[in-house]
C-alpha cells in the first residue's frame, strides 16, 4: 500500500482528511522531536487507528508531505506516483 493510499483510507476512517489531523497533531505539540508511539497511541485512543495507519501519518506530522523518492514510479509495495503527499483530501484530486 502506498503512502498516499494509508491517507487516504485515514480520511475514510475519520472522516477528517490529512491535513485537519497534522493541524490537530500540532495543535497538540506533537512535531519532529515526538516519539512515534506517542503519536500512534493518540491516533488509537481517539480515532481507533492501527500501527500501519499510524505510522503514514507520524512520518506526515514530523516530517511533512514530502517522502523518499526511492518509491515514485516504482513497482514496489509501497509505490508512491508523486514524492509529496496530498493532504487536502479525496474529493480535491
Amino acid at each position: 500500500m502506498s503512502f498516499q493510499a494509508y491517507l487516504d483510507t485515514i480520511e475514510k476512517k475519520t472522516g477528517k482528511i490529512p491535513q485537519d489531523l497534522v493541524d490537530e497533531a500540532h495543535a497538540r505539540g506533537y512535531g519532529p522531536d515526538t516519539p512515534a508511539a506517542e503519536i500512534v497511541s493518540w491516533l488509537a485512543d481517539d480515532y481507533g487507528l492501527g500501527r500501519g495507519h499510524a505510522m503514514a501519518l507520524v512520518h506526515v506530522v514530523k516530517n511533512g508531505p514530502q517522502i523518499s523518492d526511492r518509491h515514485v514510479g516504482t513497482d514496489g509495495m509501497h509505490r508512491d506516483v508523486s514524492d509529496r503527499l496530498r493532504l487536502d483530501g479525496v474529493a480535491h484530486r
